[in-house]
């Protein structure tokens, strides 16, 4: 669905107007009343929370569990099936054989409610964390941390020709296998780790469970079992918003028992008719939707927007739409003041008001880490009426909710808005319904421009999409993968991907196979273009080793190595000044278009020179790389003038308003920044000025409130639990 090149403010299409006599317009739309369906009326019935019962583990997770004991095996299964209790199981097994577990998981938030969970279940000293912000008791039987770092530890071990120091990994959201940008991290780490250690990884329905079994069967040379559950653990009910405030099923059965969309929403599908609901700057009356939702007891609810400044602005049409208790209000506020009491900045944040006053709150990237865990926390707990949250963090929210709604059949992807796709719509409402708390959950589409609900029908009754290999070559995977294997080796290493594999499946008749032995020759090509420049420059010497600068360079697994690595190399780095090293630092970490547009007393003289000679001495060498092929970003002087500023000691409200960014994408700058810096504290042999300046600068941008600390619960109050049966899957992320 492509939307048009010219659209309303807030990306929703104004509403019908009717000319006034002197030729202006008015923006009238019928008023909002509560209603419903008759149809529905069985369906609100089943509303409620379900009678409490002892825990019984399901059918898929003891298969699961029992699957683990001689073979790998992949568990998919929706949201909040009970995934991470077949994790505890095998990680206890294996505990109490005396064996090591390694815990991964894509986000820094997850590895740490990881690390409480876990602690709580095995004991505080039987569990480490390694995130890059976090290393604590490594040595620990139970190790929790992101996938990146596993596949480092992976690297590492082939370049000291030993095995990992585990007996157990589990890889949590398996199906970032797929993901465009940090696919390829969880296939190395697919690829690399030793058939020795058993496997398990945790993920959402894929359309291709099966074959990426056969894959790890083969690359392994260990079974791989799929275990699947297809059954939601709360059922899912889709309804339609009339403009009028009217609630409506959105498919019903024909005389055939197929389902079809609602006679009354077929009305509604018209796209080229506007939506009725915008008006002012074009954002839908919340408020009103919110009085409809809890006329029919379908709160709490998730609203997912298009936009941050939507998540924003909707908390404004929200105030006395659902007006709360004082009970309430004071049970809310007394529990922000014990999530904030040790984070002053948090405690005054601007949007509080609306989770005391109306029970709402705004959940995107562009708040910081722990704003967004008090918000989550709340709504966990059942103390928030509607969060309001953008579709692209649908994968990495964790507060489930009665109701989602959604306004949207589209998302942006970074570049241009395109449809949703079957996966990305079951994330989005795989977050109704929460188990122990729920009976039924509820997905509710509104309709308007960009809203296709035939298209939401559909991909509602759809199977999950199939995951795509995203293996590609970098400069770090070439220098690390030479660190411990000849060109021959990453051949053969490369000929187990699952690209490759895909595509060799694909073909049975076993002559033309032979043949396609060689598909993995795009992969292939790709490395020798970098292996040919990485000898051009002096990193691998003809006999296809790592020379010595290969050697060090191999250390830094950050976003462009090569560059970094050239400034070492010409000593153009600051070793001198700690502030302006976070802040050069930064240039490389930055992946957007900047405006490079400062007021002069913006940008330190020093700093700015220091960028300028740096964009200077590397000019010959990004027209090397350019001239090869290989992408070079520009460095910016934006990033690298707030990070100098946040690094020097500049207030965090002042850094953020100067230099017009938002704290969530700041406190990210400055996280990715000490994560490029922490890779060169590892050159002290070879670097040390550089690497004791790097330390010291980490210290200077990792500070409140870019990170928090820890948020402590009095005494007396317990950490939520979701109610899994048991299962203790704690909601509260430190």
């Amino acid at each position: 669905m492509n939307r048009p090149a010219k659209q309303a403010p807030g990306g929703y299409r104004r509403s019908p107007s009717k000319k006034k006599a002197n030729g202006q317009r008015s923006h009238k739309r019928a008023k909002i009343l509560p209603g419903a369906d008759p149809k529905l009326k069985e369906v609100f019935s089943e509303i409620g929370i379900p009678e409490s019962k002892p825990f019984v583990p399901d059918r898929f997770q003891t298969d699961a569990v029992a699957a683990m004991a001689d073979s790998d095996c992949l568990v998919t299964a929706p949201t909040g099936a009970g995934k991470t209790w077949i994790a505890i199981q095998t990680i206890r097994r294996t505990y109490e054989e005396g064996g090591r577990a390694w815990y991964a998981s894509p986000l820094k938030a997850l590895t740490n409610a990881k690390l409480i969970e876990f602690s709580e279940i095995f004991g505080p000293d039987k569990v480490g964390i390694l995130t890059g912000d976090r290393k604590e008791r490594p040595d620990a039987p139970i190790t929790v941390g992101t996938t990146e770092i596993l596949r480092n530890q992976l690297y590492d071990a082939m370049h000291q020709g030993i095995s990992l120091n585990t007996d157990l990994v589990v890889l949590d959201e398996a199906h970032f296998l797929g993901d465009e940008e940090r696919g390829v991290v969880w296939e190395e780490t697919m690829i690399y780790l030793p058939s020795r250690i058993p496997l398990l990884m945790l993920s959402a329905t894929v359309g291709n469970a099966g074959a990426i079994a056969n894959w790890l069967s083969i690359i392994r040379r260990r079974p791989c079992r799929v275990v699947t559950e297809t059954h939601r653990p709360v059922p899912l009910y889709p309804l339609v918003f009339h403009p009028s405030g009217t609630l409506l099923p959105l498919t019903a059965k024909d005389n055939q028992g197929k389902k079809k969309l609602h006679k009354k929403v077929v009305g509604l599908t018209n796209t080229t008719r506007q939506s009725k609901l915008s008006q002012g700057r074009g954002l839908p009356p919340f408020g009103d939707i919110l009085k409809v939702l809890n006329t029919y007891n379908l709160l709490p609810a998730i609203f997912f927007l298009k936009s941050r400044s939507d998540c924003d602005s909707a908390l404004k049409r929200c105030h006395g739409a659902v007006p709360l208790s004082n009970e309430k209000k004071g049970k809310i506020f007394h529990r922000i003041r014990s999530l904030t009491k040790n984070t002053p900045h948090l405690s005054c944040h601007q949007q509080r008001l609306y989770l005391e006053q109306d029970g709402v709150g705004a959940h995107h990237s562009g708040h910081l880490p722990g704003w967004k865990l008090v918000v989550e926390t709340l709504m966990s707990e059942g103390l928030l009426t509607a969060v309001f949250a953008t579709s692209t963090v649908a994968a990495g929210v964790n507060f489930p909710a009665r109701t989602v709604v959604f306004f949207n059949s589209d998302r942006f992807n970074g570049t241009e808005f395109i449809p949703l796709d079957a996966t990305q719509l079951h994330q989005m409402t795989g977050r109704a319904g929460r188990r122990g708390m729920d009976n039924i959950g509820f997905a509710l589409a509104v309709p308007g421009r960009y809203m296709d609900l035939r298209m939401v029908a559909r991909l509602l009754s759809s199977k999950p999409d199939k995951i795509h290999s995203r293996i590609r070559i970098n400069f770090s995977m070439a220098l690390n993968l030479l660190l411990s294997n000849t060109p021959a080796q990453v051949e053969e290493l490369l000929k187990r991907s699952f690209a490759t594999w895909l595509l060799v499946s694909k073909v049975k008749d076993s002559e033309q196979k032979s043949r396609m032995a060689g598909v993995h020759a795009v992969l292939w090509e790709d490395f020798l273009r970098h292996l040919n420049f990485l000898k051009e420059t002096g990193f691998v010497d003809r006999d296809d080793r790592l020379t010595e600068d290969g050697v060090w360079a191999s250390q830094l697994r950050v976003d462009q190595p090569l560059l970094v690595a050239e400034c070492l190399r010409q000593n153009l780095l600051p070793t001198d000044d700690a502030a302006r090293m976070a802040g050069i630092f930064a240039c490389f970490v930055n992946e957007r278009e900047t405006d490079d547009r400062l007021e002069g007393r913006l940008v330190p003289n020093r700093l700015k020179k220091n960028v300028d000679r740096i964009s200077k001495k590397l000019t010959g060498f990004a027209r090397h790389m350019k001239s090869r092929g290989f992408e070079v970003r520009k460095l910016y002087l934006r990033p690298a003038a707030m990070t100098h500023a946040w690094a020097a000691g500049y207030p965090w409200e002042m850094v953020a308003k100067e230099y017009t960014m938002a704290e969530g994408n700041l406190a990210m700058l400055m996280m990715r920044t000490a994560d490029n810096l922490r890779h060169t504290t590892h050159l002290t042999d070879v670097f040390p000025d550089e690497a004791a300046t790097a330390r010291e600068a980490i210290d200077l941008i990792m500070k409140e409130p870019v990170v928090e600390r820890e948020m402590e619960l009095p005494r007396d109050e317990k950490l939520p639990e979701e109610t899994t049966g048991g299962q203790g899957e704690i909601l509260t992320r430190l």
